[in-house]
């Protein structure tokens, strides 16, 4: 079974807007935890643009399904996330300018540092995700870097300007995804996927499990955001009955 986790940035980061108290992610995670979300992501960032220290604290306290944290391997947000003991970490890259992540984290020119860092973790009991590209090159390096998880950035995929871009960016993934497993690591992928474009990563790649944020936080402007995550999982249910993973009800 796919399993979906929700990002909220999004919430926080029309709170931001505003430098308010309101719409709080912290009520978000439940709404989305009620609609059916299988885990919580946020991105505690250098810059703290969106999601605050505040409320990645809250969640901890409050969220009782499994708590993914992105973040960058500074070592302030290291720190943070050490103290804080989330139940998963994804790492990330992380620039300033960019208005979201821009793709994967290069691990083969860092296995280093981010060995170091994994281990850390590793040491608190925490599993670690590496946020990549599907090249073969950097799935070696994050098992070479002992991390647990890679989550396969869908970015290209999802921007492809035709069908045939498209098709072929969804091969990289499943070779991506191939590789990943042969080498131990428990594929994932992420990044722009939405109701329209999902179905084809679950029915070709079946990863263990999809972060989604952008698209389910716009669909709740109009459903609410209960009724987005069920209707998000809907679609990753039936893409699953056309594969023949799971049994339609």
């Amino acid at each position: 079974m796919v399993l979906l986790g929700v990002n909220v940035d999004h919430v926080a980061t029309i709170r931001e807007a505003r430098k308010t108290c309101e719409p709080d992610p912290v009520w978000a995670a439940a709404e989305a935890q009620m609609g059916g979300a299988d885990l919580i992501t946020v991105h505690l960032r250098e810059d703290r643009r969106h999601i605050q220290d505040r409320d990645l604290r809250l969640l901890r306290q409050t969220v009782s399904i499994e708590l993914n944290l992105e973040m960058s391997i500074a070592e302030e947000i290291v720190g943070i996330a050490l103290e804080v003991g989330p139940d998963m970490v994804t790492l990330v890259p992380e620039r300033r300018e960019e208005v979201t992540t821009e793709g994967g984290l290069d691990v083969a020119a860092q296995r280093r540092k981010l060995r170091s860092v994994i281990e850390r973790f590793h040491g608190k009991g925490i599993p670690v995700s590496l946020f990549i590209d599907p090249h073969a090159s950097q799935l070696e390096a994050s098992a070479e870097a002992g991390a647990d998880f890679v989550e396969l950035h869908t970015g290209a995929y999802a921007n492809a300007a035709g069908a045939e871009d498209r098709q072929g960016h969804l091969a990289a993934l499943l070779n991506g995804a191939r590789r990943g497993r042969a080498l131990g690591l428990t594929v994932n992928a992420g990044h722009g996927l939405t109701y329209a474009n999902v179905s084809p990563v679950v029915q070709q790649i079946e990863p263990h499990e999809l972060h989604i944020g952008h698209s389910i936080i716009s669909r709740a402007v109009f459903v609410g955001l209960r009724s987005a995550v069920r209707q998000m999982k809907d679609v990753i249910y039936r893409a699953q009955v056309l594969r023949g993973s799971v049994e339609a009800p």
